[in-house]
């Protein structure tokens, strides 16, 4: 397997830089969607009969939310928390690159038999470096999300959000909110994984190699269908860590379901979709240009790791070499 040679190739950090490295230029590209589908899914969708708030900018649309922010912030206000948001990426994907190929060297290691992982062991090892990775790695997407609703006299950077967080009623542990949710979105790209193999039968039965339109077309739908089944707990676990609504009066949610209750009294089971439109695109695009670097950073590092080995081998060659040249002159010459 393709995946296999390039683990006894490359050590985890290795696979780990490339997964960050495509993680971090994929999302750099699509910021501006992230704040905008973590702005419309914050938001309290208005009813007829409520007043309208002077201090509260409202979102219609992708495209509303964008020129809004804009207007309000300028072009950068689209970037609003972006150093805190690609540090949490970085450090994410590290991780669970980094635990994944952990896991998997140490579950392959234990078979008696060598034989490639199945699909649902495949799953389940991608689901626990997750869960080690999320562990980890919340605090930094709290505090980036908290940066990305902040309003336009409330900019603070990543520290003073954080002793916000601190502060709060939650302690310490608002730094951990949203944490149920976002273990069990683990199960996101294992739906992804699942449903692209069986849209592959489907649509290309029993065809081995796809052409890249068609691989395209497959991971396009697999991930907009993770991301349908999957959206109501990305919507909660946003509103667990941004600032509770105004309706609130300042108490903070203690539970994902808590979230999903809120927002379906206030805005219907609708409300459990809101920010899909920029959640799909975003995860599209991300997606796509991840793997595309991940896999040409894999192969830079097998070049490099390859080269390296070379040398070694070179340098122990002459090494070796050399010992021998001089042990050979300190044996006594024997003549007869």
């Amino acid at each position: 397997m393709a995946g296999q040679s390039k683990e006894a190739l490359i050590p985890p950090w290795g696979l780990a830089v490339a997964g960050a490295t495509g993680a971090v230029i994929a999302n750099a590209l699509v910021y501006p969607l992230d704040i905008v589908k973590t702005r419309l899914q914050v938001q309290v969708k208005r009813k007829p009969t409520d007043p309208v708030p002077t201090d509260d900018t409202h979102y219609t649309s992708t495209w509303d939310a964008i020129s809004k922010i804009a207007a309000d912030d300028g072009v950068i206000g689209l970037y609003a928390g972006i150093n805190g948001a690609l540090i949490g990426v970085a450090s994410t994907n590290f991780a669970y690159f980094y635990w994944y190929s952990v896991v998997r060297t140490l579950y392959l290691s234990s078979q008696k038999v060598p034989a490639p992982p199945s699909t649902v062991v495949e799953l389940s090892l991608g689901a626990v470096a997750g869960a080690v990775a999320q562990i980890f790695t919340i605090p930094v997407a709290v505090v980036t999300t908290r940066q990305q609703t902040q309003g336009k006299g409330e900019k603070k950077g990543m520290i003073d959000t954080a002793k916000e967080v601190i502060n709060s009623e939650d302690g310490w542990t608002g730094l951990w909110r949203g944490l149920k949710a976002s273990l069990v979105l683990v199960v996101n790209p294992a739906i992804t994984y699942g449903a692209y193999q069986r849209l592959r039968e489907i649509l290309f039965p029993g065809k081995l190699n796809l052409r890249p339109w068609e691989a395209f077309l497959l991971g396009a739908m697999s991930k907009s269908l993770a991301t349908i089944a999957t959206q109501p707990l990305i919507v909660a676990k946003v509103g667990l860590q941004s600032k509770p609504p105004p309706s609130r009066q300042g108490k903070p949610f203690k539970s994902f379901i808590e979230v999903m209750r809120f927002i379906v009294k206030n805005e219907g089971l609708s409300g459990l979709l809101k920010g899909i439109a920029p959640q799909i695109s975003k995860g599209l695009i991300v997606q796509g240009l991840l793997m595309m670097t991940k896999e040409r950073m894999e192969l830079l590092f097998i070049a490099l790791f390859r080269y390296l080995r070379k040398l070694k081998s070179e340098s122990l060659q002459k090494a070796a070499d050399l010992a021998a040249e001089k042990a050979k002159q300190a044996l006594p010459v024997i003549t007869r």
